[in-house]
């Protein structure tokens, strides 16, 4: 029996693909922080390589993917390989077919360096010489450090305080590649300082690192910013799996009826998604699409579709997307990368319009699932990946009960050898499951600006 499929380099996609290109309506356009009137592209040329800027309102179908970034993607291991989980389906006896996309087996271990390379090498082309970004669980940071090392850029991480204390080698892994690690919230912005004023322990939170490295981009010249999910290019970007995930199911004979991911910007689902959800929306397919996001953090699945801010210091743009409200303070998860309280915009809009659903889990739902997938696929994910894991178990077991056989594909975006403290708090019945109560999120969402 087949259980993997791989690409030849010189079949790996040289495009890619863009799905503003075929949403059923325009986005609504990002408001001005401060007149919350729609902004034009051009005050974001201060945080973003002007390439990026461009793709990031583009409507065209197809980006050309620069030789210097394919021959970056060609180096770290793409075209990845797409399996079928055999082993599981024998554990769960179900005649459902499981497939998923390995996007840990680069050098940072995540789907992360498909962005950052790319962004890295447009900034080298424009003579940027440092680039701030933000990080939860640390898988992002990790690869704009590599990619920063590649195309010889400085590198500074604000890096969510929960995970630098959860997560010390992916610490020392950004610095390694060069980077400088700070955790969030940090003493080195006024964003920082002000949210270490009101608790010298706090957390942190994505939205809140967000805030500190634009507050330290653009108080330094020369420098530029970073971000490893939520809008449309790193979305674009990301788009390198799905397409070759495409290719690969066809060397399968197969079609996938469910295509899951687990989200907490959007990038890694949309990734895998968005060239499948390409056909959909053409009319081409049938097939579901289930995002799975943390009863900690639940944006779409208890949250509003309304403008919001992207960060917690109110620095950005706001975009129209699901949130739990820009002060909604995050719970300590291990699944750092899920600890954000917005989506991205354009998955966002597909949600609202029933073209996907979402689900939640709890910590300790999918950490079951993960450590089933380790003993049997052998394969230790990260916490992230982990609640797409359960969401794809969760479907075998739905097939098994109907006997009916479906395709069920999900996106494996990272490992979790630098994660094993989640694995050990498991383990040891230690692990800690949050769900915040309606009032909390309420409290929350009355934040968020009026928006007609």
């Amino acid at each position: 029996m087949r259980v993997k499929v791989t690409l030849d380099p010189d079949d790996m996609p040289r495009n890619w693909y863009n799905i503003q290109h075929d949403l059923p309506e325009p986005l609504p356009p990002p408001l001005d922080p401060e007149t919350l009137k729609p902004m034009s592209p051009e005050p974001l040329s201060r945080l973003f390589a002007k390439e990026c800027v461009m793709q990031e309102v583009s409507t065209e179908e197809y980006i050309p993917i620069p030789d210097g970034v394919r021959e970056a993607y060609l180096r770290l291991g793409r075209p990845s390989p797409l399996y079928r989980a055999t082993r599981l389906e024998a554990a769960l006896e179900t005649p459902a077919r499981i497939f998923y996309k390995r996007e840990d087996l680069n050098p940072a271990g995540s789907h992360k360096p498909n962005t950052a390379l790319a962004q890295a090498y447009y900034h080298s082309k424009e003579g940027t010489k440092r680039l701030t970004t933000e990080t939860g669980a640390g898988q992002w940071g990790s690869a704009l450090a590599m990619s920063c090392a590649l195309f010889d850029i400085e590198c500074t991480v604000y890096m969510t305080r929960s995970a630098f204390l959860q997560k010390p080698y992916r610490k020392t892994l950004m610095e390694v590649y060069g980077a400088n690690v700070f955790a969030s919230p940090s003493s080195n912005t006024k964003v920082g300082q002000k949210f270490l004023a009101q608790d010298p322990n706090h957390p942190g939170s994505l939205g809140i690192a967000i805030s500190e490295a634009v507050e330290d981009c653009v108080t330094h010249d020369t420098t530029k910013y970073a971000i490893g999910s939520v809008v449309n290019h790193v979305l674009l970007h990301q788009s390198i799996i799905g397409q070759e995930a495409v290719e690969q199911m066809k060397m399968f004979d197969a079609e996938p009826d469910y295509v899951v991911g687990c989200i907490g910007g959007g990038s890694n689902y949309a990734g895998l998604a968005y060239p499948f959800m390409r056909e959909k929306l053409r009319g081409k397919s049938d097939a579901e699409f289930i995002a799975v996001e943390p009863k900690a953090v639940p944006s779409t699945t208890r949250g509003e579709y309304r403008y919001d801010f992207g960060d917690t210091g109110e620095m950005t743009p706001l975009f129209k997307m699901y949130t739990v409200g820009h002060t909604f303070q995050c719970p300590p998860i291990h699944g750092g990368g899920l600890r954000y309280h917005g989506k991205a915009p354009s998955m966002s809009m597909l949600i609202n319009k029933g073209y996907m659903k979402s689900v939640a889990y709890s910590q300790n739902e999918a950490m079951d699932a993960a450590i089933t997938f380790a003993r049997t696929e052998g394969i230790v994910v990260a916490p992230e990946t982990s609640h797409a894991v359960r969401a794809t178990i969760d479907l075998a077991l739905q097939c098994k009960q109907k006997n009916e056989t479906k395709n069920i594909l999900f996106n494996l975006s990272g490992h979790g050898l630098l994660d094993l403290k989640a694995y050990e708090d498991k383990m040891s019945g230690s692990l800690v499951d949050y769900a915040p109560d309606d009032a909390t999120i309420s409290r929350a969402l009355e934040t968020l600006p009026k928006v007609s």
